[in-house]
């Protein structure tokens, strides 16, 4: 590892400490040879702030518990709230206030870097965090997000393309999970995405749209996003109608991979970082979480292509003037169903369902156990 100039020696074995907590976590945060991962570190927390990050958990714990393992560093109770409380205003922790009948409770927990403090980082991106994220992406972090396949998004499919002859699950259908109050709890928001104000950063702007508000916050999520100032609410026809208009531009829709989401992404094949690395594959389908793929009905196909520009995944060609899909390829978005002129194309529900994990305790723990089931097939 490369020493970066800007951090002493003392600072440097702090965060260094804070990289491998985090590397222990269900999303790890792995070293690379340029220490790159090391800036980001800097741009998150000052060296106090990352001694206390690594007294802390990834499951959220009260202010008193985490204070038991901080209170030998010779700080109040006090102090460690404020210092708290900054880290997560600043999106390097998060925190959540519980009120029951026993009052106000504050709970604080580490974060991933993605889905987390990279996303927390919407209002406060510089071009050289967001410079030093791409360059950890591409040399460590990527591997380390679809290492074990088990993606904390999902592909499910834009509202037009699904056909009244399948039974789909709520998980599954978008209008159906911003219809359920028990999963939006009556709250919808939508923010920035921060990929694509990322790239508007480094000059590198969406070839897709111009839209910039297209990331969905529901439920807690979306209470979350509006208590820190990132988004606006929405009822649910402004959603529905947003929706429609992310479908026209050719965006697909990715909640995270629960069966109750906080969010929904609407992505392109340009900004978001994911889509990019899944688009370089050979099959990004063993990467995605999806129940449903396109069909060609070559009797109908006239040939005209359309489906092939919308295809993020460059899954469609055309074979002696007819569309084919390549099934290793096609992560079923239904994006070449809506606008294909002479319905050549529909969307078929794989043979076998995938059911999402049920929050994101279950995702967690399904990824924590399948990384210990890789790291054991490596040591046979």
């Amino acid at each position: 590892m490369e020493k970066d100039s800007s951090i002493n020696n003392e600072d440097l074995e702090v965060y260094h400490n804070l990289r491998q907590h985090l590397d222990g976590l269900p999303i790890g945060y792995p070293s690379t040879e340029s220490g790159v991962e090391l800036k980001i570190l800097k741009h998150l927390f000052t060296p106090l702030e990352a001694k206390i990050a690594v007294k802390l958990r990834i499951t959220p714990e009260p202010l008193q518990k985490i204070y038991r393992r901080v209170k030998r560093m010779g700080i109040s109770i006090e102090e460690l709230e404020e210092i708290l409380y900054r880290m997560y205003k600043k999106g390097s922790i998060a925190h959540a206030t519980v009120v029951d009948e026993n009052g106000e409770t504050k709970y604080y927990a580490n974060a991933f870097l993605a889905v987390g403090m990279y996303e927390y980082q919407l209002n406060r991106l510089s071009k050289e965090f967001v410079q030093d994220f791409e360059q950890y992406v591409k040399e460590a972090f990527m591997d380390e997000f679809t290492k074990t396949k088990i993606n904390q998004l999902r592909t499910i499919p834009v509202r037009q393309s699904i056909s009244s002859d399948h039974s789909i699950s709520t998980y599954d259908d978008v209008r159906s999970i911003l219809e359920n109050k028990e999963i939006t709890k009556g709250k919808i928001a939508i923010m920035d995405c921060v990929c694509r104000k990322s790239k508007d950063i480094l000059g590198k702007s969406c070839k897709l749209s111009d839209l910039r508000e297209t990331c969905m916050t529901i439920g807690r999520g979306a209470q979350i996003s509006l208590d820190k100032g990132w988004s606006r609410p929405l009822t649910k026809e402004e959603a529905l109608k947003l929706l429609d208009k992310f479908e026209e531009a050719g965006f697909v829709v990715q909640p995270d991979n629960t069966q109750v989401p906080f969010f929904i992404c609407n992505c392109c094949g340009c900004c978001c970082e994911l889509t990019t690395h899944l688009r370089k594959l050979d099959k990004p389908v063993e990467y995605i979480s999806s129940n449903f793929y396109a069909e060609v009905d070559s009797t109908l196909c006239t040939g005209c292509e359309v489906c092939v520009s919308r295809c993020l995944m460059d899954a469609i060609s055309l074979i002696e003037y007819k569309s084919w899909v390549n099934g290793d390829r096609c992560i079923g978005c239904g994006l070449c169903i809506s606008t294909c002129p002479v319905e050549a194309l529909t969307l078929k529900k794989k043979e076998n369902e995938t059911e999402p994990p049920v929050d994101r305790a279950d995702l967690y723990t399904r990824i924590i156990n399948k990384k210990a089931e890789l790291a054991r097939s490596q040591k046979n």
